[in-house]
């Protein structure tokens, strides 16, 4: 007999139904643990790599080309996997077994990057390279089925919209606890006065332990909903159509791109405040302060989008924080209080558009749907770790040579022109990516779903 489920979505049978209640619990936990160990690689590797590891300043410009070309690589396999992903059929779904299966790696790969041999720069240089391409991989094995998850798990526009809102604030919540913590938790595992490079290793095998252990409940506590169709493997070609013609999904991706000025303060805050205040210790006052304004307006964000078209919110929040940004620099770096609270203020709009930006492409989705009957979350939902790859890529390329630019590098003193340099690169633009991006988000329009 055919298949009598109704169109709407159905539960895989296989497995023990999960209330959506605890569901949404175990999703916002495991975005917890998975920020956790991506906080740790992207705010602290480059501290590390320039104090601990003794990267010079030529190797630095090294490190910087291996990040982008490795961000730009795995980015571009993003939507390989997300077309991998709506081909595969399990007893689990197609989401949940990529994050059983790549928890263990990343651990293991993100342990790695923090345990550079003492060898000569060129073999660090080489360590690294492998190390961070592997990790890259290993990520988008992990990241693109989890947002597909999402989409899937949770068909409801507002029950989802929720759930972005809180995987996106407990991940703040995550980038605070390591940004504040890791710093801490290095030194007391040093094992005396100072911080020390086997300080840093200790310390990052304890928390990607807790963070990916964290990460598994999206495995374990999850049901795909899934649709009769989407039983049925959807040809590639039919995939790719379906992305490039989704002309609201391309405005979210361009404008997101555009704005990778947004997560320059990640990148390269940590040693922004080492060249301007000569201690990464003071980076936890930055970091509470960004982090602080995420998690309210993370949380904030599902109750404006009732009221408030995801457009506007996009761009409002585009046009607020190149403003903040332009005052920021206006304002200058002396008082660190003042930039605490410029910083607190940018966070506020940054947690808004990530929100955002997520729920724009999961509403895209549910429009591509009804317009043509083809659901790729899977594809789409990669495009979104995709343009966070390209983002992040472009704030480390453009802060990296910034820095090259500055002469930074560990022992040489620091001059006013070098921390006006580095100064420019975390306030000026930002600024100016801030007032592009918001030039696509304009033009972003559903057809058949709200705006």
């Amino acid at each position: 007999m055919p298949n009598t489920v109704p169109r709407s979505t159905a539960p895989l049978r296989t497995e023990r139904p999960i209330p959506i209640r605890s569901q949404a619990i175990a999703v916002v936990t495991a975005g917890f643990g998975q920020n956790l160990v991506l906080t740790t690689v992207t705010t602290f590797m480059l501290v590390y790599l320039l104090q601990y590891a003794a990267i010079s300043t030529q190797g630095m410009l090294v490190v910087t080309a291996i990040i982008t070309a490795a961000r730009v690589i795995d980015a571009m396999t993003d939507p390989i996997m997300g077309g991998i992903v709506d081909q595969t059929r399990t007893r689990w779904g197609k989401f949940r077994p990529y994050i059983l299966w790549s928890s263990i790696p990343i651990a293991v790969l993100t342990v790695l990057l923090f345990a550079v041999p003492e060898v000569d720069e060129a073999t660090k240089l080489l360590w690294f390279g492998v190390v961070y391409l592997l990790w890259g991989f290993a990520y988008t094995v992990c990241d693109v089925p989890f947002w597909g998850l999402i989409g899937s798990a949770f068909p409801d526009p507002l029950a989802r919209n929720k759930v972005v809102a809180n995987v996106r604030a407990f991940g703040a919540i995550s980038l605070g606890l390591a940004t504040l913590g890791m710093p801490w938790l290095a030194l007391a595992l040093s094992g005396g006065p100072e911080t020390t490079g086997s300080g840093w290793t200790l310390a990052v095998i304890v928390i990607t332990v807790v963070g990916m252990g964290l990460f598994l409940l999206a495995f374990f506590r999850t049901r795909e909903r899934i649709a009769p169709a989407a039983l049925e493997r959807i040809p590639p070609r039919i995939l790719l159509r379906s992305l490039v013609g989704n002309r609201p999904l391309m405005m979210v991706l361009l404008g997101s791109v555009l704005g990778f000025g947004r997560v320059i303060v990640q990148a390269g805050g940590a040693v922004f405040v080492v060249i301007a205040y000569g201690d990464e210790g003071a980076f936890t006052l930055i970091g509470a302060a960004i982090i602080a304004g995420m998690v309210l307006s993370s949380f904030a964000a599902p109750a404006l989008l009732r009221r408030v078209s995801s457009r506007a919110v996009a761009v409002g929040s585009s046009l607020v924080g190149a403003a903040l940004y332009l005052a920021m620099f206006a304002v200058g770096f002396e008082s660190i209080v003042g930039i605490c609270v410029f910083i607190f203020l940018t966070g506020l709009t940054l947690g808004l558009f990530l929100v955002v930006q997520a729920t724009m492409i999961a509403d895209a989705v549910d429009d591509a749907e009804a317009r043509t009957g083809v659901r790729g979350d899977g594809i789409s939902f990669a495009m979104l770790t995709f343009v966070s790859k390209i983002m992040g890529a472009l704030a480390v390329a453009v802060f990296g040579v910034f820095v090259v630019i500055a002469g930074y590098e560990r022992g040489v003193e620091v001059t006013a022109e070098m921390q006006q340099t580095v100064f420019i690169a975390i306030t000026l633009v930002p600024a100016a990516s801030c007032l592009l991006s918001a030039v696509p988000f304009w033009f972003y329009k559903l057809t058949n779903t709200r705006p």
